[in-house]
């Protein structure tokens, strides 16, 4: 989380003056600060107020000097983060070379090298933030691991994103937040609580909101991020994230009136991150972990598929290749008489076939054909 901004910021009035007259337009100013054009054009016309850094570069950008036509080469050195901060990547100031001083380029850095610079500039205040957002330490330290591991294995997906720490706080913050954590044994027991009073009290507001509610307070009042870029990141509209915030910040002021102030609770959430000692594992024990994790999981996939396949193997070969019919079971029918064997006619027998002999041509019984 950033500290409270104390850089003065034009009145939306006269935003858009100044930037015509640096001959800006909003899509260039939207590159600049790495944000969309929507956000510049809201902050022109007053309905959202930019925060933490980008209040910064944005009030440099209106009020500092205009910059020289010419081109010039620059060579880009960190910043130091924040110390609580960290929820955009490092910032870069521009600084021309020395007169007589050779322009070197820039080497490329690995994509581990790459990895490790995000991991180290955004892991500590990461788990800070994620600690405020759950009240446990150790399940805030497993989602920040969870989630650079799963950026590490979408690394060149996550590399082109337009903000690296934004991509991973969203993991991070997703799995902090999944109801599946309640079955696990360990933590259906509390942790211990802050030491101080006042923090305990804080914490205890916080995890009583929903937890929509919870992120949504703590990406706008605790991250410093504006309201679409919260809204975008809670999938939720603007209005919708803008309700969510009020309703929080309602609920916390219902607590304790004195964070009724945004700035004041935005203090608050900082120096109640900072009180927790966390610690964040190293970052290439994240990586290796992540790569034998991402190994386990593939090994069981090819045992399952090829169990799969032996089992389908075993099926086709022992499944019959023609329909047999199945034999109904045998029943027992009373009342037929039983069949008597071949033998010499009776004298009843004879005396009928005498007689149907007799009158097999001349009868009433019967009708023979004429021949005409």
């Amino acid at each position: 989380m950033t500290q409270s901004p104390t850089t003065p910021l034009p009145a939306p009035e006269e935003r858009r003056r100044l930037r015509e007259a640096k001959s800006l337009t909003q899509a260039e100013v939207a590159s600049r600060l790495g944000v969309t054009r929507e956000t510049v054009r809201s902050w022109e016309t007053g309905r959202t107020t930019p925060r933490g850094r980008k209040r910064e570069a944005y009030a440099e950008l209106l009020t500092g000097p205009a910059p020289a036509e010419t081109e010039v080469t620059v060579r880009l050195e960190p910043t130091a983060p924040a110390l609580v901060g960290g929820g955009a990547p490092p910032s870069y100031e521009e600084k021309p070379p020395e007169d007589g001083e050779p322009e070197l380029p820039t080497p490329a850095l690995t994509p581990a090298q790459a990895f490790d610079a995000l991991y180290a500039f955004c892991a500590p205040a990461l788990v800070r933030q994620t600690f405020l957002l759950t009240g446990r330490r150790e399940l805030a330290r497993e989602s920040v691991e969870r989630a650079f591991q799963l950026a590490w294995h979408r690394w060149p997906e996550v590399a082109v994103d337009r903000d690296p720490a934004g991509w991973v706080r969203a993991a991070a913050y997703e799995y902090a937040l999944s109801p599946w954590h309640r079955m696990r044994l360990r933590h259906r027991h509390p942790e211990t609580p802050p030491a101080d009073a006042a923090d305990r009290a804080l914490l205890d507001v916080l995890l009583k909101l929903p937890p929509v509610y919870r992120r949504t307070l703590l990406l706008y009042d605790g991250v410093g991020l504006d309201l679409p870029e919260t809204a975008a990141e809670t999938e939720a509209s603007t209005p919708a994230a803008a309700n969510r915030l009020l309703h929080a910040r309602k609920a916390v002021a219902a607590r304790l009136p004195e964070l009724a102030v945004p700035e004041e609770l935005h203090q608050r959430l900082a120096e109640l991150a900072s009180t927790e000692r966390l610690r964040a594992a190293k970052p290439h024990s994240v990586r290796q972990y992540g790569e034998q994790r991402a190994r386990r999981w593939t090994r069981a996939a090819i045992a399952f598929t090829v169990l799969l396949i032996g089992t389908t193997a075993l099926t086709l070969r022992s499944a019959p290749d023609h329909y047999e019919a199945p034999l109904s079971p045998a029943e027992t029918v009373h009342g037929v008489p039983p069949r008597a064997a071949q033998g010499p006619l009776s004298p009843t027998q004879l005396k009928l076939q005498a007689k149907l002999k007799s009158e097999t041509a001349s009868g009433p019984e019967r009708l023979v054909p004429e021949d005409r």
